[in-house]
């Protein structure tokens, strides 16, 4: 029960959820039914079959919907006299600046990428609004306090990198080859050969006025059940026309999704082989011996080589072929295995088609065996204990209870009869560039690097600056904006092809630059030393960062029971060697928590901490 104080802060709260997925759904419920008044949500995702197993604020008819708003809608049907604001965007769109921010009495996130966890953490920061971060993978999760000038911020420390990915980023926005291969493994091996009564994401994109390869334009026909008078070669076809041409032209029916970002190009079986090959099947050899292999059959031989689209597609179209001809008892209760030679080629196929699609380099059957990774599927449980405790720090932000906020660490397996493990949250980083402004070192060969090279490896992908504004001293070298006039955006792009050396300031050893994002309201000084030779193993950049807090990348263990994944898919161990008790009392109890890849709704889940490593907040 909340004492009148808590009731009052309650009431008088503005709060600001950021995802409306897993956690955010349990968020937004558990929010309304503890009395918050006035609550704003942002979203940029729509809502997908694969999401309604967990996040229970949404129904089948919901599919394709902005989340944001649905899950508004739902509340409201049982707590209607409050207020909630959905916002269907990007919460890195402009709209979404300082000022924005400044009228939230505390933001709670419920991301499921690491970059817009950067943004929301550097604006909290600016605004100087308290932040409630969350994260959940599986059976477990956390909840950590940020608050300026009290806790350390979310980027004091190194997070993992991500090592499996959002459901929403397969289906509809893949950026990297990775997402493509699960995509092909999760999805669309599953649908074909699997169990075909599951329900995912790869039936709802068809389209009543699109037709699939074959002239059949029936909607309510099942495209995924070979008919009695179809052959296998037929079949194959009309999957790949579905799949990588008619999904692809029903998701850019919704404009919001593509507004920022590249548009997909549909590909039909027409755009890529003769029509020889379209209408009597790509052509096979011989003598593909006992275990049937779609490359071997038409030629392929070598495991490294990449296939061009071509290539790809006769893979594909072969290897469907070859399931129901050769498999056909298996067909029904298959599941993806990497030393299954069929599967992988299938998969391999799916991806670089897919990947082309949305313009991703393509991979070799070598290398896509060894990306195909687990995804650790979200557990709703797990969602619903996280968004309780968000809910509880964020009581005593708005109360002011400094002295009792925690960190708190939900595990798969009790320790000293404990899931829920809170921790007292730790001072800032003295060395975080985010929030203590301690200027970065980087080593670089000044007079052969690009500045389009610092620019994209160092301060967008590192730094995760969206608009940068570089300087050196009062000059100003390069900007990135929308309200720039032609003249300098011509000066700036000559910049971005010069060496450091070579720019009208010149960039040399010794040299100082000031790296600014408006939006984020972030400021970093970048000290510079000349160095001519670099490791490109160790160094593939060219250039070395010291002082940011990017991914832990220690070796880590591979996991046997990962099904042959390659080991960066397992998770690093840390020794969490001080656990609070419920009463903030030091038990000095030695755990070794093993955190795995992360969850469909969460991309990043923090390591658990080292805590004799750091300061906690007094």
């Amino acid at each position: 029960m909340a004492s009148t104080s808590q009731s009052e802060a309650i009431k008088g709260a503005k709060v600001l959820m950021v995802g409306a997925g897993g956690i955010g759904c349990e968020l937004l419920k558990t929010l309304a039914l503890s009395g918050f008044q006035d609550i704003h949500i942002i979203d940029m995702d729509t809502i997908e079959v694969s999401n309604l197993n967990r996040q229970f604020l949404f129904r089948q008819s919901h599919v394709g919907q902005s989340k944001a708003k649905v899950a508004r809608e739902a509340v409201l049907k049982f707590r209607p006299h409050i207020n909630i604001t959905a916002y269907h965007a990007n919460v890195k769109d402009p709209q979404f600046n300082v000022e924005f921010f400044q009228q939230f009495n505390v933001v709670l996130n419920g991301l499921d990428n690491l970059d817009a966890r950067r943004h929301v953490n550097r604006l909290c920061l600016a605004a100087k609004v308290p932040l409630v971060e969350s994260g959940t993978t599986g059976f477990l999760g956390q909840v950590t306090v940020h608050v300026k000038g009290q806790t350390e911020c979310y980027e004091c420390q190194p997070k993992p990198t991500p090592k499996t990915y959002p459901v929403c980023t397969i289906t509809n926005t893949p950026s990297k080859f990775v997402h493509c291969i699960v995509w092909a493994k999760e999805l669309l091996f599953a649908k074909l050969f699997g169990d075909k009564n599951q329900d995912n994401d790869l039936n709802v994109r068809r389209s009543s006025n699109d037709s699939d390869g074959n002239g059949s334009s029936d909607a309510s026909k099942d495209v995924f059940e070979l008919s009695p008078h179809e052959s296998p070669d037929q079949y194959a076809r009309k999957i790949y026309d579905h799949v990588f041409g008619s999904n692809i032209k029903a998701a850019l029916s919704n404009e919001e999704t593509w507004k920022n970002r590249k548009r997909p190009r549909p590909i039909y079986v027409s755009d890529v082989l003769p029509e020889e090959e379209r209408n009597g099947g790509v052509h096979s050899e011989d003598g593909m011996g006992l275990i049937p292999s779609a490359m071997g059959s038409i030629g392929l031989k070598n495991p490294q080589e990449i296939w061009n689209l071509s290539e790809n597609t006769r893979v594909f179209l072969e290897a469907v072929k070859l399931f129901f001809e050769r498999r056909e008892k298996e067909i029904g209760n298959l599941t993806f295995d990497k030393d299954d030679q069929l599967a992988v080629e299938f998969v391999t196929a799916a991806a670089n088609i897919r990947a082309s699609s949305f313009g991703i380099p393509l991979q070799s059957l070598f290398e896509a065996k060894g990306i195909a990774g687990n995804i650790v599927h979200a557990v709703a449980t797990t969602n619903a204990i996280i968004a309780g405790l968000i809910v509880i720090e964020a009581i005593k932000v708005l109360s002011g209870d400094s002295k009792n906020y925690r960190m708190t660490y939900c595990l798969e397996h009790p320790n000293r009869k404990m899931m829920l493990m809170p921790v007292e949250p730790f001072e800032a980083n003295p060395s975080c560039y985010v929030c203590s402004e301690t200027p970065l070192l980087l080593e670089v060969n000044t007079a052969t690097t690009k500045l389009r090279d610092v620019i994209e490896k160092v301060v967008k992908s590192k730094l995760g600056m969206n608009l940068p504004l570089v300087m050196q001293g009062s000059t100003l070298i390069y900007e990135e904006g929308d309200d720039l006039d032609a003249d300098m955006l011509a000066n700036y792009a000559i910049n971005l092809d010069k060496a450091l050396n070579e720019l009208p300031t010149p960039v040399t050893n010794g040299t100082t630059l000031s790296v600014e994002d408006l939006q984020q309201e972030l400021t970093c000084n970048i000290n510079i030393k000349h160095r001519d030779e670099f490791d490109e193993e160790k160094e593939p950049d060219g250039m070395v960062l010291t002082g940011w807090s990017g991914p832990n990348t220690k070796p880590e263990k591979s996991n046997p029971s990962s099904n042959g994944e390659s080991s960066s898919a397992a998770g690093a161990k840390r020794k969490l060697e001080e656990i609070s008790d419920l009463n903030g009392k030091n038990k000095g109890i030695a755990l070794e928590v093993e955190v795995n890849v992360v969850d469909d709704d969460v991309s990043v889940l923090n390591e658990f901490p080292t805590i004799n490593k750091k300061t906690r907040v007094q």
